[in-house]
This record gives structure tokens, sequence and C-alpha cells, in this order.
């Protein structure tokens, strides 16, 4: 699997991709992405705007790549307000969903403070509180229960609306430190990070270890403060892949692939010794993307020319005085100090302690206690996230992917109910299962014929993923979200040269000329098996690309250009009308209001469908975090394994994450999971 990492350690923060294929002595074909990796206060309208992207080529980080280029033409940026869209796309149909914040009249603000004093004993917070977050590591797109360790956007996100309309927040104190997740959380966050500015209250970033995606984040702040031993790694992104072509060929184990797709790139890792031209194409558009926006939304946050910020990032800086010097933070304090500073700002004697109420207990907070409640019209929000299969398996943790069979339950009484006026489905995933995709795009097709049915993209949505998305009336992505990878990867592995070595024999009795097509791991194909092995895989890919062109509205020759297992970020796809929009999950719910003919400007409810369960090791996380980690990291790789066969409509890669601060327990999980789940 093509992962987009950072480094385990902070002598250097880079992107790193590597390709792992499942090694099993066959493996079947897939659907797969390949090499690289709340309800609005009163009322939302997202801000659509257009940015510009600015990128080195792989070979010379002094020149614009050609993709590049032709993107810059395209493509224009607008503001920063984290709202980007394509040029090219159908983008200024839909509303923006960009959050308005206005102020409670007199009746509402007294309802809301008679509502305070009646408040549950873990809804009082002290008048004057400063809201305390750490946003680090793991950030998931579902709702966290109450004993759940980790991160949860949608619970942040709410936090940042929440305080920008309680009147004893006075403001926000953000610690940001390194983060595990991709591009498509922290647009999100960044961006209800420049709403929660729209009311007024001061929010100020603390950061003692930064790269880029902590960066992205921490300027956004009003103020922004590191220590002065802080780790500032701002060198630039990297991109790489790895190759078992060769490891393999002396070893005596020779994958035998199909793939279908130019830029299906899933099987290069086992049978290349070298990155293709192909691989090569995509991966720097991608990294073109990536690089191209953080320098754009920099340059435009701090004031300074795109040109200033990559000679800055091309001098290797690492100094924190530095850093203040020209401008990239506030000042170099410690965390003692920031606190004495808003104790000053908020006229607290420096005797006293710092009024605060920290994430988990301030997501216990109902919005109703704010006043935030909306109309009787509802709108029910379906969270998906990880990998796709058909049913959940003994191993399987009860929150872990996406299960076709309980997702199609909920999208048929969803189907059968006159509750909710639309529903927005959200998309985090690579997919999996190609039977189960499929199953699931029938069911979220019927479900839009009966009420409009609105994707939103997290930072991943491809194969399987956007198989669920393309079934939607609008599929809503952020500018950098990982989408498309429509093609497909079979094929098996011939042992015969292992077996020689080892002394080793394996003898099959079948019936059947096709019995022993993927049992036959000591001998190569035979020319008619390789045969069918190809059509097989020709079928499934024209079945899953006619079926985008289709629901897509364009002809297969159209789609045919950007299908091939290509991976596109969310502004690409939109130019290239795999997506329609550019933004959030707030633009998604305006876009869903607008469709079920529901006034703009007035609040709706929102239901989130996807309930968190805690299970007995979550709880027991809220005393020891280390044992829901190993059985998560134990019960996904036994899932993986056992659940495995079939059909897979699943991106191989091209993931963002950043390993500092993971364990290597759960770092060596990691690798063997996904070595396992690419075919």
């Amino acid at each position: 699997m093509a992962q987009l990492l950072h480094s385990p350690s902070f002598t250097s923060i880079h992107m790193h991709t590597t390709c792992s294929i499942k090694c099993r002595p066959s493996f079947s074909v897939q659907l797969s992405l390949t090499p690289l990796h709340t309800k609005k206060p009163n009322s939302i309208v997202h801000n659509s705007g257009k940015f510009s992207t600015r990128a080195f080529d792989t070979e010379s980080n002094e020149k614009l790549s050609d993709e590049y280029k032709e993107i810059s033409g395209k493509v224009k940026l607008a503001d920063d307000n984290g709202s980007c869209t394509s040029a090219g796309g159908e983008d200024d149909k839909y509303p923006s969903g960009e959050f308005v914040y206005k102020e409670l009249d007199p009746w509402a603000s007294f309802t809301v403070k008679l509502k305070m004093l009646f408040a549950l004993p873990w809804e009082r917070v002290k008048k004057g509180s400063v809201l305390t977050m750490k946003i680090r590591g793991e950030i998931s797109d579902q709702l966290k229960g109450r004993f759940s360790s980790g991160l949860s956007l949608p619970q942040i996100c709410e936090n940042f609306i929440k305080a920008a309309y309680d009147p004893r927040i006075s403001g926000i104190y953000l610690h940001i430190e390194p983060l595990n997740c991709g591009w498509g959380k922290v647009e999100e966050i960044r961006r209800h990070i420049l709403d929660f500015k729209k009311s007024g209250k001061f929010i100020v970033g603390y950061v003692s270890a930064c790269g880029e995606k902590e960066y992205y984040i921490g300027c956004a702040c009003e103020e922004l403060y590191a220590p002065p031993s802080a780790y500032f790694q701002l060198y630039g992104l990297t991109v790489q892949a790895s190759f078992l072509g060769g490891v393999l060929e002396k070893v005596g184990i020779e994958p035998q692939v199909e793939r279908i797709g130019k830029y299906k790139s899933a099987g290069d890792q086992l049978t290349r010794k070298s990155i293709s031209n192909e691989n090569r194409e995509m991966l720097t558009a991608l990294l073109d993307n990536i690089y191209g926006n953080w320098v754009d939304k920099i340059s435009l946050a701090k004031g300074k020319e795109k040109e200033d910020i990559e000679n800055f990032i091309n001098e290797g800086v690492y100094e924190v005085e530095r850093l203040k010097d020209d401008g990239w933070i506030t000042d170099v304090k410690y965390d003692d100090e920031v606190i004495s500073l808003l104790k000053e700002r908020l006229g607290i004697s420096s005797s006293k302690n710092l009024p605060t109420v920290d994430y988990r207990k301030y997501r216990r907070i109902r919005r109703w206690t704010l006043g935030l409640t909306g109309s009787r019209d509802q709108i029910a929000i379906i969270r998906t996230s990880g990998s796709i299969s058909r049913a959940r398996g003994p191993l399987s943790a009860s929150n872990s992917g996406i299960v076709a069979e309980e997702f199609i339950e909920k999208i048929r009484s969803l189907k059968e109910s006159k509750r909710y006026k639309a529903v927005v489905l959200r998309i985090d995933s690579p997919g999996g299962d190609a039977l189960a995709s499929d199953l699931m795009w029938r069911e979220i097709k019927l479900l839009s014929a009966s009420k409009p049915v609105i994707a939103s993209m997290a930072d991943v949505a491809a194969s399987g993923g956007y198989y669920m998305a393309m079934a939607t009336q609008a599929i809503v992505a952020e500018n950098l979200t990982l989408t498309g990878s429509i093609g497909v990867v079979t094929g098996k592995f011939n042992l015969e040269r292992l077996y020689d070595k080892i002394g080793f024999n394996k003898e099959i009795i079948s019936r059947g000329r096709y019995a022993e097509l993927t049992a036959a791991e000591q001998r190569p194909f035979r020319a008619d098996e390789a045969e069918l092995f190809a059509k097989s895989a020709a079928n499934a890919y024209r079945s899953f690309r006619d079926k985008a062109a289709s629901s897509r509205s364009m002809t297969v020759d159209k789609m045919e250009e950007v299908a091939q297992g290509r991976v596109w970020t969310g502004n690409d796809a939109a130019s290239r009308g795999l997506v329609d929009a550019i933004g959030g999950l707030s633009r998604a719910i305006a876009i869903a209001k607008q469709k079920a003919n529901l006034p703009l400007d007035e609040e709706v409810t929102l239901v989130e469908l996807s309930r968190p369960s805690t299970s007995l090791p979550e709880i027991l996380g809220g005393f020891g975090s280390s044992i829901v980690e190993a059985d998560k990291a134990m019960k996904e790789l036994l899932q993986v394994m056992a659940s495995s066969d079939g059909i897979q409509a699943r991106m191989d890669g091209i993931m963002f994450q950043q390993l500092d601060g993971s364990s290597y327990a759960n770092l060596v999980f990691t690798l063997i999971k996904d070595c396992l789940s690419s075919l």
C-alpha cells in the first residue's frame, strides 16, 4: 500500500510512500487506488473560493512540473476561509455552506442563560473559561463514545461551533501536536478555526513539534507560540515508493499480475524493481497539488509572496528565533508563559488559575443548552469509515470498517422513513470488497430516488469509497481528498521455484477445467487460465467504469479518460467531473437543504445515525489507552486475514499518515495489515 508518511523521527519530516501488496499464494481481483497516501449555528452558507497550485518537479525543486502548469491555468486562489472551488466544475450552482456568525437576539440570549442556570452538572462551565483542546495523533471521522480514547473530527468541529456561541467561553487555547490524519481532516479543522474567529473571540495556538500539517492548522490561529526547544521541520514534501520485484525473484516467487488501467499501480511493488512512468506521473501530480495548496494557503495567511515561502522552505530553517523574526510564529514562549498571557488578557490575577474546560468535558455539552437547536426539518447524517466488507466477522470490532449488510439495513430504514428530508453520506474509505461496494451502491441509488442524498468526502473516498459516493445526487470533496482510482488488478503468486528450493511438493486432484485457477500456486498459469484471468479482470473493470460513467452522466469514453486506476485530488476530480463541489460537511448539508427545497438561511436538525458503541477495552482505555490500541490493531489485522477473499474495490495506498508519537508496535501492526489488505 502506498503511503504518504511523516518520518518517525523528527530529524526530517517528509511525505513517504510505500507500496505494499498482500503476500499470500494467490490474490484476487481488485478495484483499487494506488500509491501516494454539525449542525450549523443559525445559518450556514459555504463560501466558494478558488485556489492556485504550485509545486516542484520530482527531478528539480526549482521548476514547476507540467502538471502544475496545467493546473494553474484552470484554478486560482480566492481567500483564506478554507473553502476552494474548481474553475472547471459546476461548483457555482451549489450553495457554499459558509458559516455565518450571528449574535443572539436579547430573548434568545436570555433563554440560553436560563438554560445554563438549570444545566446538568457536567454541562456547567465557569464564566470566562478558556476551551483547551489538544489536536494530535489519529483523528477519527466517527463520533466517539464517552469512554473512547482518541479524537473525533465531528466532535472537534462541534466544539468550535459551540464555543463560538457559548457566553461562558472567552476563547480557545489550541495545542497542536504531531498529526496522523489526512489533509481532508486537516482542512476541515482549519476551516472551523477560521469560522470560530468570526465570533470575535480569541484563539491561540501552541506547537512544540511542527511539520507541514501542524503549521497549516496553527497559522490559522490568531496567535501562534512555540517553546525555545520546539522542533520545526518545514522542509517540503517528498513521496517514495518501494519495490519487492528483485527480492521475490531471488527467493523464487513469481507474482503473476493482471491489471486494467495504466495508472493502476497495485501489484507494481511485487512485479517491478523501479517506478513506472505512469505511477511517477500520478504521484507527481498529487504531490504538486498538496505542496501547491500548502504554499498558497500559508502565503495568504502570513501575507507573504509564494516565492518567499518556497525560499524559506529551501533554506531548511529550524531555529525557533528565526521563525519568530520572519513572522512565522507570534513569539517564543513556554506553555506556562502563554497561560500567563491569557490570564493578563482576561484580567485574571497571576496567583489564580486560568479557568479552563477541556475537549472531553466540553464535547458533552448539548447544543440545546446553547440555543443551537434547529427546526423540525431533519437531515440524517451517516458516517462511514474504513475498509469495506460484506458482513461483520467474528474477529472484527463492533465499530470498525464499513459492513455492507449493516449499512444497507440503515439505508433501507431511511428510505421507508418520512422523518428525514435529506441524507448526507460522509465517506472516509479507501474501499474494500467490490461486491459489497456494488450492493451498497444499489441501495444508495434507490434511496436517492426518494429523497436527496449528498456525499461528503473526508481524507479519502476512492475505489469502493468512490463507488458509494457516485450513487448520490451530488459529491462534495475537500480540495485534497483522494478519490477516483477506478481500476482493477488481479493475479496470483507462482511459488514453483521456491518450492523446488526448499524441497516442498504439492499435488492437486481436481474436476473442472479451471478448478485449479487460484488453488495451484505451485505452478504458473496455463495459457487458457491466464486468458480467463485477463478476461475476468477486464469485465470487472468495465462494470466499475460503466457504472461510474452512468452515475456521473458521462460517456464511457469520457469516463475512460479519467479512470484507468488514477487517483485524483478533490480539486482535480472536480475539474474532471468526478466531483461536484469543493468544501466540507457544512457545504454538503447546504446542498442537501437546497435539493430538499428547505430554506438555506434556516436551521435544520441534524441527526447522526452512526452513533458510537463502547466496548470494554474502550472503557479501560480511560485508564490506559495502550490496551485499546493493541486490541484494535489485533482485531483489524485478524479481520483482514479472515475476510480478504473475493474481488476487491480498494485503494492500495495513497494515505497521509504521520508516525511521530506512534508506538513501533502499532507501526508494525499497520504495515502487516496494509500488506494483507492490499490484495
